[in-house]
């Protein structure tokens, strides 16, 4: 990986606060340079600061290549959508390549908090004094998480990328997926054995890491390389390695020592039932579920999103409804967005035919049949395409009734943000949440105690573990939270499964339809074992290496263009 000046300068140096930038001008003495900061806890805190504002760069900007956007899109559970624009999310459905420099903003963004996270490691020496042991602990224990959540991303996007603990200019070849893993393991488990043990009440946060979203994230680490390369322990980069009873250790320490707990209804989770929401949104009607806001106890890591155009969270743009008329036709969600990711009509027929999910109020507390709920919504039938007729209300731009019965365009109105169809949307994106964690457990144990823990939260009867039950209440419970593409990955089933969505009935402007894969003989199959469930690294990254950055297999021609698609050209 080439790296110049303006990108060193990026990635280093930026430090970016709430509503002003600050740089590290290596030239000035007046200025904070890498030669006199960090000299205090504060610039460390602010330094911190910058590392974690990459998350909403990446959410904000190019935003159908944010991880989280690519990886749920590319489940089965969701189609691309939206129009014939919309490539980004129509490839990481289908496994194309959008474009040459696809994925280059994340993969820009990725290292910058990469180094920005080395920085803090690599300086902290130079601060004189801290508040308190634990205080230092606590700074530096989120540095090592968020560069672990960073590597985590790219690993899981593209299979290997350079591996760099060190601040300075390198063009690096790809290090093995091994030798990253084991980066990721070690950063994770010091995080762990030094970060305080605080509880959720005691931080009231959700937006910093904490030892518990350090064990969290240790899980889906270990579930995911142990899965998909077929291993038996995550080696860590001291040597050693960490074992699957370790990792149960870790997060039976979560679920009985860290405060988080499950909310007592799952859609409270979600912003839809906030009560100057729900109030005008038949489907509540009678439904005691209130919005436990963006903080809240069964939340273990987030992305605080806020009103401010660097800050909005743009992942609920682009899966919005598209335009009408009226917003009272589709009330409470504001047709604001590009109508990206509809509902596969498989998850909705699946869910509601299986017998152990009768009576589920997650399903339609998660999916919006719009014939059924906003039967006077037509959307916009002249761009649509893939359009199911099923909207995911979990990451939804959500409207709220003002005090004098109009209709304000986002709820957020009510927490002082704008009343505007982007800077209104706050909504943070939720990363690990304890039903996660409890779902994990299940599947290491192989019990069922954390599965029906969570299954009697929806008013689902107890089951036996099995395979089948834990993949069926991960698919159900964490659907459109950027967990099942990887979670099909792992288990190796996605290609088979990926291979089923043909068929499905939909609409392509207006006119009725079945998705397809490909034309040709070509099937969702052939893409899958030609390039592993990995995305194509940017051009410009691979040309500025010189031939020391190699392209992943099955992205070195146009075979998987996004041109291929039945109407790419439309």
């Amino acid at each position: 990986m080439k790296i110049n000046k303006l990108y060193i300068a990026a990635a280093v140096a930026v430090l970016m606060f709430s509503g002003c930038d600050d740089f590290l001008d290596t030239e000035s003495y007046t200025k904070k340079t890498t030669e006199n900061m960090p000299e205090t806890e504060g610039d460390v805190e602010a330094l911190l600061s910058g590392c974690y504002s990459i998350m909403n760069a990446n959410v904000y900007g190019k935003t159908e290549e944010c991880p989280f956007f690519v990886f749920d899109i590319a489940s089965d559970d969701r189609l691309g959508g939206g129009s014939t624009s919309n490539r980004g999310a129509q490839s990481a459905d289908r496994l194309l390549k959008r474009d040459n420099e696809w994925m280059q903003e994340t993969w820009r963004y990725r290292y910058q908090g990469i180094f920005r996270a080395n920085t803090i490691l690599q300086l902290s020496d130079k601060v004189t004094s801290w508040s308190s042991e634990d205080r230092k602990n606590q700074l530096l224990g989120e540095a090592h998480f968020l560069r672990a959540f960073y590597y985590f991303n790219l690993v899981q996007l593209y299979g290997s990328c350079p591996l760099t603990l060190e601040m300075q200019e390198a063009n690096l070849p790809k290090s093995s997926a091994d030798k990253i893993y084991a980066q990721i393991a070690l950063d994770l488990k010091t995080a762990i054995e030094t970060m305080p043990s605080l509880t959720y009440q005691q931080t009231k946060t959700c937006t910093h890491a904490s030892k518990w979203a350090a064990e969290s994230l240790m899980a889906r680490v270990f579930l995911f390389y142990t899965g998909y390369y077929d291993k038996e322990s995550l080696p860590t980069a001291d040597g050693s390695s960490v074992t699957q009873q370790q990792v149960i250790t870790w997060l039976e320490d979560c679920i009985n020592n860290s405060g988080h707990a499950l909310l007592p209804d799952q859609r409270s989770l979600w912003p839809y039932t906030y009560a100057h929401c729900k109030k005008a949104y038949n489907y509540m009607e009678g439904v005691d579920a209130e919005w436990a806001t963006d903080n809240n106890e069964e939340i273990i890591f987030s992305l605080a999103c806020g009103n401010n155009s660097n800050y909005a969270n743009r992942i609920v743009e682009w899966y919005g409804l598209r335009k009408t008329s009226d917003s009272k036709k589709c009330y409470p969600f504001v047709p604001q967005g590009y109508s990206n990711g509809p509902v596969s009509r498989n998850l909705w027929e699946e869910w509601g035919n299986d017998p152990n999910y009768a009576g589920d109020y997650r399903r339609e507390g998660s999916i919006c049949d719009r014939a059924v709920e906003m039967p006077n919504y037509k959307g916009d039938p002249s761009k649509e395409v893939e359009n199911s007729n099923l909207f995911a209300k979990k990451y939804a731009g959500t409207a709220a009734v003002a005090p004098d019965g109009s209709i304000y365009r986002s709820y957020a109105v009510y927490f002082g943000a704008d009343n505007n169809d982007q800077r209104g949307l706050t909504q943070n994106v939720i990363f690990i949440r304890f039903a996660d964690v409890l779902l994990m457990h299940s599947e290491l144990t192989e019990t069922p105690d954390g599965m029906n823990k969570v299954r009697a939260r929806a008013g689902l009867p107890a089951l036996d573990y099995s395979f089948e039950n834990i993949f069926n209440e991960r698919r159900y419970e964490l659907c459109f939270e950027a967990l099942r593409w990887n979670d099909l990955r792992r288990w190796g089933l996605a290609a088979y499964i990926m291979n089923t969505q043909g068929g499905q009935p939909i609409q392509n402007r207006g006119k009725d339809d079945v998705y397809t894969d490909f034309t040709g003989d070509n099937t969702f199959i052939l893409r899958y074992s030609s390039t592993g469930g990995f995305f194509p690294i940017p051009e410009s990254q691979v040309t500025l290496s010189n031939g020391v950055l190699v392209q992943n297999q099955g992205w070195e021609d146009n075979e998987g263009s996004w041109t291929k698609l039945p109407y790419s050209n439309l």
